[in-house]
């Protein structure tokens, strides 16, 4: 009988921990387990299971460089960061043939890539945005140097067409790039694509560039009824997606979208790496990929369609419970953001919800179950009658 001896870089030396160290995040495991139930009013499914993917933990993996034009660096997972956007490519009305895109560490970054593609195909441009835009936004801008002017929003959260047609048509010879919401933090609402593109018609603007900010309805848009225009067949030069938000994730991910020909002009090739420089990072995530390609076969398109229809039944419910109890609560058209005002302080310090000015949401995320919600509503009606 042999006895099979292991290589020296295949033993194993586990490091462990103090009693007191090991305490620490036992709490804090106990802590995030709380908050959890409480935390209703952020983006994030915390529905999800990816057991089955935690085997590749033990692989120093990394997607450097761009998915489609290989590496040298093989410890990758490229072939399946390749078919999460191909599976997004449908979703979001365009030919794969036609787009390109790559996995991003979460929708900042889809964003910072499409106004940096936008920068670069238009050096002059200004970028025109709403005053709902993600804070995000103006920060990418001030890092890029990009000329850009605010437009006003309605009250819904929806950009004034109207505000930005006359921007435009004051600076005509300067090539517009419209940051377009789909999905606008506080409120969930959309610019629609067709009436941006009506103002650029009437104003006859022969170049224009418009970026999609899908972050959180990028995955509810494709799986309603009759939806707004918001995607590359409605004219999106651009588009960022998040992956954590409405699809879950552990790790703060997304996909950044684009048309192939943008691409192509900032492409650099890189013999370090034997691989194309084309994303906005060097070393990238190569676990995330994995989740968003597990998490889209898992579900299939009639999985997520019924989440996003549990979630939108959360939301119809919520709201009019609110409603029937004297709290004024409203939503936007397909949206599972639930609007109210502003609670008590006293709520905040139990709910994790998101507040700004003198309103406040909550989201009806598929993570967020039925009798949490009930006691969101009782402790709100409570809140406000001891209030009055």
């Amino acid at each position: 009988m042999t006895t099979k001896t292991a290589c020296p870089d295949q033993i194993e030396h586990a490091a462990t921990l103090d009693e007191q160290n090991s305490s620490r995040l036992d709490a804090l495991y106990e802590r995030l387990s709380a908050e959890r139930k409480v935390s209703i009013g952020y983006p994030c499914n915390q529905r999800f299971d990816y057991t089955p993917l935690f085997r590749f933990m033990e692989f120093a993996v990394n997607n450097l460089g761009d998915p489609f034009s290989g590496s040298n660096f093989r410890m990758n997972t490229h072939d399946f960061e390749r078919e999460v956007i191909m599976s997004f490519a449908r979703l979001t009305g365009i030919r794969g043939e036609d787009c390109w895109g790559y996995v991003t560490n979460g929708g900042t970054e889809g964003n910072m890539y499409g106004l940096y593609l936008a920068r670069e195909l238009y050096p002059d441009g200004i970028v025109y945005f709403s005053e709902d835009t993600h804070y995000s936004v103006s920060k990418i801008l001030r890092l890029q140097h990009t000329r850009n002017i605010m437009i006003r929003s309605h009250h819904t959260g929806e950009m004034d067409y109207q505000d930005l047609e006359e921007s435009i048509r004051i600076h005509r010879d300067v090539p517009p790039i419209v940051f377009a919401n789909v999905g606008t933090t506080m409120t969930g609402a959309v610019d629609r694509l067709d009436r941006i593109r009506e103002v650029l018609e009437r104003q006859c603007v022969p170049n224009a560039y418009i970026h999609v900010d899908a972050a959180f309805s990028g995955m509810i848009l494709p799986f309603v009824d009759d939806p707004p225009p918001w995607h590359f067949g409605a004219g999106a030069d651009s588009i960022s997606i998040s992956g954590h938000k409405m699809i879950g994730s552990p790790l703060p991910c997304g996909v950044s979208m684009v048309r192939k020909t943008h691409m192509e002009r900032i492409s650099r090739s890189v013999e370090y790496v034997g691989a194309l420089d084309t994303t906005i990072s060097g070393s990238r995530n190569a676990i995330t990929p994995l989740m968003l390609w597990y998490a889209l076969r898992a579900h299939g398109d009639d999985g997520f369609r019924e989440l996003v229809a549990e979630s939108l039944r959360k939301a119809v419910y919520v709201e009019r419970a609110l409603n029937e109890t004297g709290i004024e609560a409203w939503r936007n058209p397909h949206s599972v953001i639930v609007v109210f005002p502003r609670p008590p302080e006293a709520m905040l310090d139990k709910w994790i919800i998101a507040c700004s000015g003198d309103i406040a949401h909550l989201i009806a995320l598929p993570g967020v179950s039925r009798d949490t919600l009930d006691e969101f509503i009782c402790d709100m009606r409570q809140a406000i009658g001891a209030a009055v």
